[in-house]
């Protein structure tokens, strides 16, 4: 943060995920924070990463056949001399050869890698490859051992001299108006980080840099409360847009357009529920940028941004250069993909062996390690390189981008595992980046980090009672009904699948040609289904599962709720009608010890909250009996009575239980944290934005329609000067109109 001048702090430690490992007594840590000048900094990075890999090379010497080194002196002189030349020449090559590097998915990098060691061979007295190939083996392997090191030694991942080259050559590119001074903004959402999970991250030392910022006062930290539904699709359809209404879950019915399901995952309908909300004064209207959302804000320059996936005409565009313009980055990407998928297979492993419950074992085996990689390393890196790309070139007010990381361990992990926590770990570090980045350029840059929702946890439905959701509402209606469901969300392959879609879209290309032509038969109107999503589909073809357009009920699952929905009748059926139809369903239902309540409407009454011995009446606002809300939160009847007004409103909207002694409650798909409906942390989300912003004075914010208005409050005074070091926050405000 350019704003506050401070000591750059140098830690020399283990990280905190080590200390867990072995207990409190530690293994002989030596912590030092030494005070020091940048110039000091970078010289000491830039020695010790020197090290690493003149050591590295007289490995690869020792090991790879047409490698030969004549001494210590000619593999400091050929390290050196790479490091110039790529330094130099790579930010030109990675321009010249974008196009290559992005649609060869990054393997390209290794050709140019491998040309530079040739090159610094032909150059460089006492070292000699036999052929290029053992140029590339050895740049590929020099790479590797330098992340590896430096991942485990926690250095620093920015290479100041390499920004200050990038920073050049992104100044003369043709990309609009010139830098701007006013400040800007810079939103990271961290999805699926409750507020409690946070403060637990920051007191145990997995998150320094964001402690920093708490410390020494420039930010705060404020809760607030998600919607019902409690999750991204409607999070951040209100965050970004300031609309989230009819958006009653993950997937809903829409009964009215053809029993069609959507899913706020869907490339086709996260473009559709856009063209719904927007009203083209979107949170990132002022030349803004979406990075890696599932809606746009009305940015006018977006990237893996779900609704306009089909736009995608920017791949060539500054961000993407950003990340290959780098030489190591994208072998540094595949490096850490291949650590961290040998991390989910310790983890599991590591699990099972404590006998820790609850926990997943069929979901996290055979491919997910890979799907989970994807998420947590190649998608964080390719949005982290692209957001200091946005920093360097200073030209846009608004920046939102969402990392997906934490909410994809905590789902199969457990909230707070040691896992997902070190996901956290990993995010403050890529968030420091940011902020180095920011101190770096002329314009100012504030830093909002915040959470669409946050996540609960405990064995689900399925392990508990032995039968899924379906299952159990199959055995209260009649045989003959044929039921189609959906229990898993498949988040991760749905990023997956979005990235392949998106290159598929590349009509001019080669490489979308290939891609097309390789899943033609798994397209559907440009999207690319995958996983899980593409067997269903298969099955529906092949008739060895309902098709939703067939099915006379449809059963939806979106973390701990659950929506049914009787497709023969285009109205939504009351209460009174389901009781004369199906008359074991609702009282069958609430009697279930895994269900907390479920909410239907009577044709009588309106809306009610009906529980195993209580009935809340919404419209009256009164109970008869036990409340079978009042373990919830304060405003749940609040969010019941919304979520009763929407178009797409189910039959039966069913919430698990909640225990608030154990702090438990059971999702109806295969996931131990879970989000999306009511009970514990997925509902406590937070926001840590400056402190001048005065977020504490706001009233309590209920609701992402909420939170996207007190934000758009604060982006007009962006303008405005910032106050010196020394000024109150009492006088700032008094000065601001």
């Amino acid at each position: 943060m350019g704003w506050y001048p401070e000591p750059v702090l140098c830690r020399c430690r283990l990280p905190p995920f080590l200390l867990a490992s072995y207990g409190p007594e530690g293994i002989g840590i030596v912590t030092a924070q030494l005070r020091y000048h940048p110039l000091a900094r970078f010289a000491r990075r830039t020695l010790l990463i020197w090290l690493i890999e003149v050591t590295a090379l007289v490995g690869v010497a020792l090991f790879v056949p047409g490698v030969e080194l004549e001494g210590i002196l000619p593999a400091i002189e050929f390290t050196a001399f790479v490091g110039i030349l790529n330094a130099l020449l790579w930010p030109l090559l990675a321009r010249l050869t974008l196009p290559f590097m992005v649609f060869s998915f990054g393997f390209f990098t290794f050709i140019l890698n491998g040309f530079m060691f040739w090159l610094g061979g032909q150059m460089v007295a006492g070292v000699h490859f036999s052929g290029y190939h053992s140029a590339l083996l050895a740049a590929i392997s020099v790479t590797v051992v330098n992340t590896t090191a430096s991942g485990l030694l926690t250095i620093d991942e920015d290479a100041t001299f390499y920004r200050a080259v990038l920073r050049r050559a992104m100044r003369r590119m043709p990309t609009g108006q010139s830098n701007k001074l006013q400040p800007g903004v810079i939103f990271l959402e961290i999805d699926g980080l409750s507020e409690p999970t946070l403060r637990r991250a920051l007191r145990d030392g997995y998150m320094p840099n964001l402690a920093r910022w708490l410390e020494r006062g420039s930010h705060s930290l404020i809760e607030w409360e998600s919607d019902l539904s409690c999750q991204t699709g409607a999070a951040q359809a209100g965050i970004l847009h300031g609309d989230n209404f009819n958006i009653p879950a993950f997937r809903w019915v829409e009964k009215a357009n053809g029993n069609r399901v959507m899913s706020a995952h869907g490339l086709r309908d996260a473009a559709i529920i856009e063209q719904r909300i927007t009203d083209g004064n979107g949170l990132l209207a002022r030349a803004g940028r979406s990075r890696a959302n599932l809606f746009s804000g009305d940015a006018e320059d977006t990237m893996m941004t779900y609704s306009r996936i089909t736009h995608f005409g920017q791949l060539y565009a500054p961000a993407y250069f950003t990340f290959f313009s780098n030489p190591y980055n994208f072998v540094r990407a595949l490096t850490l993909m291949a650590a961290d998928m040998v991390r989910e297979v310790v983890g599991l492993r590591r699990q099972i062996r404590e006998d820790v419950w609850p926990r997943l074992e069929q979901r996290r085996r055979g491919i997910y390690p890979l799907i989970r990689a994807a998420t947590t390393i190649l998608l964080r890196d390719i949005t982290l390189d692209t957001l200091i790309g946005d920093v360097l070139e200073s030209k846009a007010d608004v920046v939102y981008a969402s990392f997906m990381a934490y909410d994809e361990v905590a789902h199969h992990a457990g909230v707070e595992d040691r896992d997902a926590l070190y996901v956290l770990y990993q995010l403050d570090r890529a968030f420091a980046r940011v902020e180095r980045a920011v101190s770096e350029v002329k314009r100012p840059y504030e830093l909002v980090v915040l959470s669409d929702h946050g996540q609960s946890q405990g064995a689900t439905f399925k392990q508990r009672y032995g039968q899924t959701l379906k299952e159990f509402i199959q055995s209260l209606l009649p045989a003959e009904l044929k039921i189609h469901e959906r229990l898993q969300t498949n988040e991760d392959w749905g990023h997956v699948g979005a990235l392949i879609s998106e290159t598929a879209q590349q009509d001019q290309r080669m490489l979308g040609r290939v891609v097309r032509g390789v899943t033609r038969r798994r397209r559907r109107e440009g999207e690319v289904p995958m996983g899980p999503e593409y067997r269903r589909r298969v099955d529906e073809q092949a008739g060895r599962a309902v098709r939703a357009e067939e099915a006379q009920t449809i059963v939806l699952a979106s973390g701990n709720l659950g929506l049914v929905y009787f497709t023969d009748w285009q109205e939504r059926l009351t209460l009174e009608q389901m009781e004369q139809l199906f008359p074991a369903l609702i009282s069958g239902l609430v009697r279930h010890s895994g269900i907390g309540f479920v909410m239907v409407r009577s044709a009588r009454h309106g809306p009610l909250a009906i529980g195993a011995r209580g009935v809340y009446y919404l419209a009256q606002d009164r109970v008869e009996g036990d409340n079978p809300l009042a373990v919830f939160s304060l405003n749940a009847p609040m969010h019941l009575r919304r979520a009763d007004l929407y178009d797409y409103a189910p039959d039966i909207l069913v919430n698990s239980y909640y225990d608030p002694v154990l702090d438990e409650g059971c999702a109806f798909e295969e996931l131990i944290g879970f989000h999306g409906g009511l009970g514990g942390n997925q509902g406590r989300p937070f926001v840590l934005a400056p402190s001048y912003w005065q977020l504490n004075r706001e009233r309590q914010i209920i609701g992402a329609e909420q939170l996207h208005r007190v934000l758009k409050r604060r982006l007009p005074h962006l303008a405005e000067p910032r106050p010196a070091t020394g000024d109150t926050v009492e006088s700032v405000v008094a000065a601001t109109p």
